[in-house]
């Protein structure tokens, strides 16, 4: 994936907050499902800028499902035994974004599912590397209208949940 992780961690704040389950605040609900659903990719930078591109960014902890399904778990049962904890909620909410992003990237992409203890990479289909740039290969490649339409259902979602964002508003004067 690369340009729907940030619209799918909306979704899921979105769908979090109309569940209702939990006592955070909207917002914070929602910027935890964000900050989860695109903390994965954090490790680019360690990718391009110290790693020099050596070993795929799939393969770093960042990207370990098991890491993510541990999370969501740990938050689970500390939920379980404290039941308003803010933290634990916050928690359960990021970590749920990183399992997001982890089943997101494993749909073209290479995931190690069951790293640090096996090496094997799974993916739902493959991305053939027919152009460069690299990235033309994905866009081009019809993986890529899902991504467009997850950001087309993030941007219908929002407009639904903010119908003033539509309203025709004055442009300030010019200097």
């Amino acid at each position: 994936m690369f340009i729907a992780h940030a619209p799918s961690g909306y979704l899921l704040g979105a769908l979090a907050q109309r569940l209702k389950h939990s006592s955070l605040a909207p917002r914070t609900l929602m910027l935890a499902c964000l900050a989860g659903a695109t903390a994965p990719d954090l490790d680019l930078l360690y990718f391009y800028l110290v790693d020099d591109r050596q070993t795929h960014h799939h393969q770093y902890f960042s990207h370990w499902p098991l890491l993510w399904l541990g999370l969501v778990a740990l938050n689970a049962a500390w939920l379980s035994v404290r039941r308003r904890s803010v933290c634990a909620q916050t928690g359960l909410a990021f970590a749920l974004g990183g399992v997001l992003h982890m089943l997101l990237d494993s749909f073209v992409g290479d995931v190690w599912w069951l790293a640090p203890f096996h090496d094997q990479a799974y993916a739902l289909f493959s991305v053939p590397a027919r152009y460069k740039p690299w990235w033309l290969s994905f866009v081009l490649h019809w993986s890529f209208a899902i991504e467009l339409l997850i950001c087309l259902a993030a941007t219908v979602v929002y407009l639904h949940r903010h119908p003033s964002a539509l309203e025709k508003r004055p442009c300030p004067p010019s200097a």
